[in-house]
């Protein structure tokens, strides 16, 4: 944060700025994992294994709704991953 220009000169307003980049780090963190995990649940959806698919699915969920409860993510992003990937899954199962 040393090498960025910051504008704001307040005690209170330069304490806001490091928290915000702190948290912007860690909803960073929790985003990518998310993003992982659905991505380790689409490659078994593409590969047409059912078995590892329902797995991923599963993990998939609890990421999205751990994401979610830390407010990394809208409750209602969260709830239209899930629908998808279960449309996914359900799609899958359906076609074996």
């Amino acid at each position: 944060m040393e090498n960025e220009k910051v504008m704001a000169t307040h005690k209170s307003a330069l304490k806001r700025i490091r928290q915000n980049e702190k948290r912007r780090l860690r909803n960073r963190v929790h985003r990518g994992a998310m993003r992982s995990q659905v991505r380790k649940f689409n490659e078994a959806v593409e590969a047409g294994d059912a078995e590892l698919a329902a797995v991923e699915l599963k993990k998939a969920i609890v990421t999205i709704d751990r994401t979610r409860s830390r407010g990394v993510i809208h409750k209602h992003a969260a709830s239209r991953k899930v629908s998808r990937l279960s449309l996914a899954y359900n799609k899958l199962v359906a076609s074996n």
